[in-house]
This record gives structure tokens, sequence and C-alpha cells, in this order.
């Protein structure tokens, strides 16, 4: 009997364990024009597994769409809010036909004279945020940072709110094709 109480002690304490250190909370940093902000934020997009909220204000990288688009995809739960003025551009319409041509569901937000988040939240446990917008110019011209925070659910659930609040007041985007 003591043996199997130790070995069902070990099994726990081994399985209590693993999934701590699955969930250990980590901060990685990126940096534009010199390409580690946009890598890091394809990487958050592409190791994406049950759900991406994205939240921005300029939105015309083709390098994203194609992030999104691969995530909807494989199965990932997509869905896009950003802002209305920053993106008339046909740049931006055309990104986001992209986007909704793929059935991504995208909303517009005209609710403030900026809707200037930079937001990505995936799997409800990482959250990717700073200054880059989802832009080529971002990526390749301006100075720019990307900070993900990836194991700290509590922070990823506040900006889901915040995403959920901005989704709320949006309206759904049309393909204009």
């Amino acid at each position: 009997m003591k043996f199997i109480s130790g070995a069902i002690a070990v099994a726990i304490a081994l399985s209590f364990a693993t999934s701590v250190s699955a969930t250990v909370p980590s901060i990685d940093v990126g940096f534009s024009p010199e390409g580690s902000a946009q890598q890091l934020v394809l990487r958050t997009l592409d190791e994406a597994h049950e759900s991406i909220r994205l939240m921005g204000y300029s939105f015309t990288s083709p390098e994203i769409v194609k992030s999104l688009v691969a995530a909807k995809r494989r199965g990932v739960d997509v869905r896009v809010v950003v802002d209305e003025k920053g993106n008339r551009s046909k740049a931006s319409q055309a990104a986001m036909n992209v986007v909704v041509n793929a059935g991504i569901p995208l909303r517009t937000n005209d609710q403030y004279k900026i809707m200037h988040d930079k937001v990505i939240i995936t799997d409800g446990h990482n959250v990717e945020l700073g200054s880059f917008n989802y832009s080529r110019s971002a990526a390749e011209s301006n100075s720019e940072n990307a900070v993900v925070v990836r194991g700290v659910p509590s922070l990823a659930q506040t900006y889901l709110a915040h995403w959920q609040s901005r989704w709320d007041g949006g309206t759904d985007w049309r393909s204009t094709y």
C-alpha cells in the first residue's frame, strides 16, 4: 500500500510540475525596421491553436494577412477589428477583402477619433502589444516595437474584454469584390 501511495504522490507531483512548466510566463520583444518585430508578430499568429483576436489601427500587411488566413485554414477561430478611418486606403481595403473572403469576420470601428490599439490575443493566454502597426511601413520603414507576453491568462482576459468592447462597437466589413 505504501508503494501505491508513493507512486500516486509521484505521479501527481510530476503532472503538477508538467502543467506548471507549460504555463511559465515569458516575454519576447522585437523591433523594426530591423525585422524582429514583424517576425515576432508572425510567430505569435503562426503558433495560435485555438483563437486569434486582433485589433489594429493600420491594416495593410500582406504577411500578416497571409498568417491570419493560414490560421483560419488550420481551424483557429480568427476575428479582427480595425480602425475605420485608418483603413480607407486601397491597400487596407484589399487586405480586409482577403481576410473576409477567407471567412474571417472583420469589423471596422469608427467610435473614436482613432482606434489606435495594436494588440493580438491568442489562445486566451498570450498578448502581443506595442507600437507595431500591422502594415508594411511598420515592418520596413518605421521605428516600432512589439512585445509578446505568453502564459499570463489574466492579462489576456483583460485585453480580451477590451477587444470585445471594440468589436461590439464595430460594423461588419463586407468585401468589395
